[in-house]
C-alpha cells in the first residue's frame, strides 16, 4: 500500500491499484459483479440499467457499512465460497439476467455472448435446462450473428409478424446491413455512437441510395428510438412492409 500497488477496500480486503471500478465496488459490498454488471464487465452487450448488481454467496453477508443508503441489487445465488470475488460463469450471469431483468435483456445478452464466443454449446444446453419454457424458447430462437444488441432486440420484437429476418446480411452494391426483412426491407440500427458527423451521415445516405437502386427500401433508427420509442419504430416497419411488392 505504501508503494501504491494496493488499495484497501475494507477490512481484510485489498485490490490492485489497477483493478476495475466495478469489481472494487462489488467487493465493497461483500461480493463480485453479477447479472448485467458482470456482463458489461465481460464486454457482453446489455440494455442500459442503473444500479450495481452484486453476487453474494449464501454463506456470506452484504457489507452495508460503506453505504447506509445502499441501493445495489443483490443476487444470493449458490456458489463456491472459495473464490469470493470471482465473476460468475457466463451461464450463471445469463440466468441472473433472465430472472432479474426479464426476457428482452436476457435475449440481447445471450446473443451477444454467443457472438463473442463466451458460451459453449454444452453450456448453452445446460443453460436451456435451467430455464422455464419462455427461457427455453429464447435460447432456441437465439443466434450468434447479431452484431449488436439492437439487432437482437429488433429481431425478437418483430418475431410475432412471421417475417424472415436475417442479421448482418450482405446486400448487392451496399455491403453488410444490420437486418433484412423478407429479403426487401433493410433496417439499420445506428447504436449509441454519433452518426450525425458529416462523414457518417454521407456514408449512410450513400448506402441507402445504393440499396434503393437495387430495389431495397431502408429504414434507419438510433439507439434511443429502438429502446425508448419502440411503438413508432414498429409502426414504421409494419407500414413499410405493407408496401412490399408482391410477386
Amino acid at each position: 500500500m505504501r508503494r501504491g500497488e494496493l488499495r484497501r477496500i475494507r477490512r481484510g480486503v485489498y485490490a490492485a491499484a489497477t483493478a476495475c471500478t466495478i469489481a472494487i465496488r462489488a467487493a465493497e459490498h461483500g461480493g463480485a459483479p453479477a447479472c448485467e454488471s458482470a456482463a458489461r464487465h465481460l464486454g457482453i452487450w446489455v440494455l442500459d440499467a442503473p444500479g450495481l448488481h452484486v453476487w453474494l454467496r449464501p454463506d456470506r453477508h452484504h457489507q452495508a457499512s460503506r453505504s447506509q443508503d445502499c441501493d445495489c441489487i443483490r443476487h444470493w445465488d449458490a456458489g463456491s465460497s472459495a473464490a469470493a470475488f470471482a465473476l460468475p460463469s457466463v451461464q450463471r450471469i445469463l440466468v441472473q439476467i433472465y430472472r432479474c431483468r426479464g426476457a428482452e435483456p436476457f435475449f440481447v445478452a445471450l446473443e451477444s455472448a454467443r457472438r463473442l464466443g463466451l458460451i459453449s454449446r454444452p453450456a448453452l444446453r445446460s443453460l436451456r435446462r435451467t430455464l422455464d419454457e419462455r427461457g427455453k424458447d429464447l435460447v432456441d430462437f437465439s443466434r450468434s450473428d447479431a452484431d449488436s444488441g439492437l439487432e437482437s432486440l429488433v429481431r425478437l420484437r418483430v418475431r410475432k409478424f412471421g417475417w424472415s429476418v436475417r442479421t448482418q446480411v450482405r446486400v448487392v452494391g451496399t455491403g453488410a446491413v444490420d437486418l433484412l426483412i423478407d429479403g426487401w426491407l433493410i433496417v439499420e440500427t445506428d447504436g449509441r455512437q454519433n452518426h450525425e458527423e458529416p462523414a457518417h451521415r454521407h456514408r449512410d445516405l450513400m448506402r441507402d441510395a445504393t440499396a434503393a437502386s437495387w430495389g431495397h427500401v431502408s429504414l434507419r433508427f438510433d439507439y434511443a428510438m429502438v429502446v425508448h420509442d419502440w411503438d413508432i419504430v414498429e409502426r414504421a416497419i409494419v407500414a413499410m412492409m405493407a408496401l412490399m411488392p408482391r410477386a
